[in-house]
Parts: C-alpha cells; sequence; structure tokens
C-alpha cells in the first residue's frame, strides 16, 4: 500500500520499533559525489535491546495481503573481511537490493503514524510491520528510513577486533557465538563517560570488523525492514549491524544546490520527514544515539556537521580529503547535520588576545568531570558537571560563508557573535556544547535560522540592512541550544515549547546583548509583542480551523487551556506570545 502523505495535513510516519531495541552509537563512512548527487557509504549501528520478547505477538501488520512483508534471501557470503571503505561508487543501485543482483523493491507498503501513540516514547504502532503472521517467528528491526538505496545488510563480528576481549569477562575469546557478539556490544555502549576516547576508538575498530553473515531485509516507503533467521528476540537479534547504501539525488532530507558564488554545495535543511533519506535511523525523539562519521569529498569542499570536534581535513590522495566528527552527548538522530561545500573561514580584521582567551576550547579531555548529581540525564561528559565550563562565556567559533559574502558577514554578523554568545551565558549559564560554527547557506534555504549541536544555519537575509534582525536571530538560534537541543520535545507535536522558549529568550538575550537599560530593554521587548500578536491574529483568520488546534498530551492541557482562555479574553499578550510563539 503506497499511502501519499499531505503534509500539511498528515502526521510524519515514525516506524521504527524503539520499545524493543535501541540504537545507542552510529558510525557513519559516507563519499559525497557532486556529479551524481549522490551520498553513499555504509553505516554501523550498535544497538541495546529492551524487553526479551518476541514481535510475533505485537501489532497487526497494516498491508493489502499477506504478501507485503515478504523478505528478500541473501545468497552465501564468503568473503572473510569486509572492508567498508573500498566501496566503489560506481557499485551504487537504484533500487533496493541485496548481494548485487540488481534486483528492484516492488513492495509499495507504508503507514502513517498519529503522533498521539508517540507520546509514551513506544513508536512501534498497529502500523508497524508484524513478524509472526507470514510464517516466520523471527525478531523483526524496523529502522525509519526512504529515498535510500540499501545494497546490503550484515552482521558485524566485532569479536573479530583485537583486544576486544578486555569489554568481556572472558580473557581470551575461545568460541564466538551470537551471545558472546552482544556481550561485547553491550559492555561497549555501556561504558562510562570517562572512557569516551577509548569508546569510541573501539567503536571504529568495530566498524571496519569484518561481517560474519547478511542479514534479510525489505523495504517499503518509510522503512527499512531487517531480521536474522532463528532470532527471535530483540536479545537474540545482531547487536553491531552494517548497511550500504546510497542517497538518492531526489531524496529529500539533503539539498543539492549552488551557493551564492555559484559553486556546488549540499545541506541537510530541516526536511519535514528529517535525516531518514540520508541514513537509515531510529527517528522518534526518544531514540537518543551518539555518532561519529568520517566523510570524505573533493579536496576543494569543506565539510561541516554537528560534531563537537572543530574538524581538519587529512589528504587521502590527490584531488581528494576526508574529515572525521564525533559527538559523546546522546541526541535524537533528526539532529544531525551535515553541509559540504565551498565554504570560506570568516575571520574578524583584528582578535584581541582577550578574545582568544575567553574562547579556549575546553575538550572532555580537559574537563575535571565531577559527577554530583545536578543532572538527571544519562552519562555522558556534561557541560554541566564541568565547573570549567562554567565559567565560558563565549565558546570557540566559527563563520563559514561563500567567498562573495566576507564583507557582509565581516560588517554584520562577526561582531555580534560574541556579544550574543556572552548574553546568553549571562541569562542562562553554562553552554550546553562546546563551540559552535556558523554557516551563512545557499539562498534557497527556506526560513531565516536554523539551530542544531555545535553549528548554526543562517539565511543570508540576515545580513541585510542594520544589526537588529541578524542579532535578533542569531540570539533565537543560539537560545535553541538550550531549549530545543538540551532539552528537547519528546513527541514532535511539541516542538512549539521550544520555539516558545527560544522566541521569549531572543528578546532578552538581543537586550543584554545591546547593553540596554532596563527601561529600553522592556520598550523593546513590549513593541515585538505586539507586532507578534498582530501576526498571531492575521494568521488565526486566514487559517483552516483545523490548523489552530494543538492535539495536546496530558501534561499540556492546562498551558494550552490557559492560552486559549487569554487569547479570547486578549489579555497579557506578551506573556502569552513569549510562551507560546
Amino acid at each position: 500500500m503506497d499511502t501519499k502523505l499531505d503534509p500539511s495535513r498528515d502526521d510524519l510516519p515514525l516506524m521504527a520499533n524503539t520499545s524493543h531495541i535501541l540504537v545507542k552509537h552510529y558510525v557513519l563512512d559516507l563519499d559525497v559525489d557532486f556529479e551524481s548527487q549522490i551520498i553513499e557509504g555504509t553505516i554501523v549501528l550498535f544497538f541495546e535491546s529492551g524487553k526479551k520478547q518476541s514481535r510475533s505477538t505485537k501489532e497487526p501488520c497494516r498491508t493489502e495481503s499477506n504478501e507485503a512483508c515478504r523478505f528478500r534471501m541473501p545468497e552465501p557470503c564468503h568473503s572473510p573481511v569486509t572492508d567498508t571503505r573500498t566501496f566503489s561508487p560506481k557499485t551504487r543501485s537504484n533500487d533496493f537490493t541485496i548481494c548485487g543482483k540488481g534486483e528492484k523493491d516492488t513492495s509499495g507498503k507504508d503507514g502513517n503514524h498519529d503522533n498521539r501513540e508517540q507520546a509514551s516514547g513506544i513508536s512501534s504502532s498497529k502500523y508497524c510491520c508484524d513478524t509472526g503472521n507470514h510464517g516466520s517467528e523471527d525478531f523483526l528491526l524496523v529502522l525509519d528510513c526512504c529515498d535510500l538505496s540499501v545494497l546490503k545488510v550484515e552482521e558485524v563480528d566485532v569479536a573479530a577486533v583485537p583486544g576486544i576481549e578486555k569489554l568481556t569477562r572472558s580473557p581470551k575469546l575461545t568460541v564466538v557465538s551470537e551471545e558472546l557478539r552482544n556481550q561485547i556490544v553491550c559492555e561497549l555502549v555501556t561504558l562510562p563517560a570517562d572512557r569516551w576516547r577509548e569508546q569510541l576508538d573501539y567503536y571504529a575498530r568495530c566498524s571496519q570488523a569484518p561481517g560474519c553473515g547478511e542479514l534479510l531485509f525489505d523495504t517499503d516507503t518509510w522503512s527499512l525492514q531487517i531480521r536474522k533467521t532463528g532470532a527471535q528476540t530483540a536479545t537474540d537479534f545482531p547487536h553491531a549491524i552494517r548497511i550500504r547504501y546510497s542517497t538518492k539525488p531526489q531524496g529529500r532530507s539533503v539539498t543539492w544546490t549552488s551557493d551564492q558564488s555559484g559553486r556546488p554545495c549540499v545541506y541537510t535543511m530541516g526536511s519535514p520527514i528529517n535525516n531518514r533519506a540520508l541514513f537509515p535511523c531510529q527517528e522518534p525523539p526518544v531514540a537518543m544515539s551518539t555518532w561519529q562519521a568520517t566523510v570524505r569529498a573533493a579536496a576543494s569542499f569543506v565539510v561541516l556537521m554537528s560534531g563537537e570536534n572543530s574538524a581538519k581535513p587529512t589528504q587521502l590522495r590527490e584531488g581528494c580529503s576526508s574529515w572525521h566528527y564525533y559527538v559523546t552527548m546522546p541526541m535524537p538522530a533528526s539532529t544531525f547535520t551535515i553541509a559540504v561545500g565551498s565554504w570560506t573561514e570568516m575571520k574578524p580584521e583584528t582578535c584581541s588576545s582577550n578574545d582568544l582567551a575567553a574562547e579556549r576550547s575546553l575538550s572532555p579531555s580537559e574537563a575535571d568531570f565531577r559527577y554530583v548529581g545536578i543532572c538527571g540525564h544519562m552519562e555522558y561528559p556534561c557541560r554541566f558537571q564541568n565547573p570549567s565550563a562554567t565559567t565560558q562565556e563565549i565558546i570557540p567559533h566559527r563563520v563559514f560563508a561563500p567567498l562573495c559574502l566576507k564583507g557582509a558577514c565581516q560588517e554584520t554578523l562577526l561582531q555580534l557573535v560574541p556579544p550574543c554568545l556572552s548574553a546568553a551565558h549571562r541569562v542562562l549559564g553554562t553552554h550546553p556544547f562546546s563551540r559552535l560554527d556558523i554557516l551563512i547557506v545557499p539562498s534557497n534555504f527556506p526560513s531565516l535560522g536554523m539551530a542544531s549541536p555545535h553549528i548554526i544555519f543562517l539565511s543570508q537575509s540576515v545580513l541585510t540592512g542594520n544589526s537588529h534582525l541578524c542579532g535578533t536571530r542569531l540570539c533565537h538560534e543560539i537560545a535553541h541550544a538550550w531549549f530545543g537541543l538540551a532539552i528537547g520535545a519528546r513527541d514532535w507535536t511539541e516542538e512549539w515549547l521550544s520555539e516558545g522558549f527560544a522566541t521569549h529568550l531572543e528578546d532578552v538575550f538581543w537586550a543584554k546583548a545591546q547593553q540596554l537599560d532596563p527601561h529600553e530593554a522592556q520598550e523593546q521587548q513590549e513593541l515585538k509583542a505586539c507586532l507578534r500578536w498582530c501576526r498571531l491574529q492575521d494568521e488565526v483568520r486566514n487559517s483552516p480551523e483545523e490548523m489552530q488546534v494543538l492535539r495536546a498530551l496530558p501534561s499540556d492541557i492546562f498551558l494550552v487551556s490557559l492560552a486559549r482562555k487569554k487569547l479570547t479574553q486578549g489579555r497579557f499578550q506578551d506573556q502569552i506570545l513569549h510562551l507560546t510563539f
């Protein structure tokens, strides 16, 4: 069933069965080809299983017939070692295939989640494909995915990594079994936060380990479905798998275009389908994971990503460079961001020694981590628990743009970044992320800005006129580091909360960055609240009634009802607008 969704009415279908198994880490190894407008390579997923139960008793499959969940049988794999870096761009497939046979995917399944069913954090639903009604009792892994060409799925033999026995209770790996491999991955994903460098190294080495058997897979419009014969529960399913795939030029997660100088570039632009056309993933916001990525492109291009390190290119061969990024803070897969283009780093004409001192990078290895229990999240190298980070008003930052915008960036943007970062620190304290890249994106970018971990996209429109538009938009995106990224909605319908806080804080940050006195700051905020109120009234008059109603969760009923009451009464307009818009 190939259901066409109406983006203005239908919800994004969330297919991943995160109630059974969770991705804890992704390792991406990708090549960017501007000539074919394709990103291709491998992604290795490391899992942690949840409930030990069979999927055969779960929800029914939303299909037209019992054949809708058929799987392809892989051919035996005789190669003892899989080198994930030797995948030739010439071997890509245009459709979902296995073992290079070129077999086209003829399935036409689809499904759509109502976000109200996602509130509990369980993303499997009555629209997810059942594994037990088609002659099999095997566990089914479902990943969110669309517009991808999947070539091969295989289990990774993590036990073959030299020295990996340190993560097991056995001094020697004499008998390698599925249980042992899963035990190794379990120990790896649960290493303590102060061993994060060792953990990333193990992830990288495991991702290069040989395959130990191809897995059955099939696809539909919105998902990739994987199973292993005989693995009846999530606990039995391989905890490390490698997927060889390529994106498609028409994929909706990335945009292939030209920058303001006419040079080719590609970037993720906050698509309504998020990153599922960039790599197979678990899409629901409750699926938190870390990642590391190696991206290769022509040497003339700069690769920017939402990683916490400021990557430098490594020359691989003539005309080709490699860039490596990583994150140690678990985040939803939708926050993964990449931009590849002929970007130029914009630097101020002068830079004082005081600025350099304020911007000194505090890497996790330098941090004095004291786990004092002030945070309630899972364990990772958290800056809020790092006493040294609390005094860092201005985090290290860089500004990138096409060379033709150098003058505009130096005149407007560069001088605003330090005071805006400092203002945010004075209001909210420790910056959640250790560094920041700011990129002026191509002119087809559909909004004024978009915030991701460690990187902000800004429209070239903010560089025009005086500094007010640029300053307020920059403050808004900086505020999302706290509200939207460090703290995010558990369900996609709750994004209005993050936007509300960011909109309120942009005024607070900008007033402090301008060093306005309290009276001037209050006047500015009241004027902006009045303008937002007028805009809201106009939008309500000109939007369909169903678009004016939030499908609130129980925890939001009070806030929504209060907002509606005050909107009807026309009172306390500035407080309401600051909260919700």
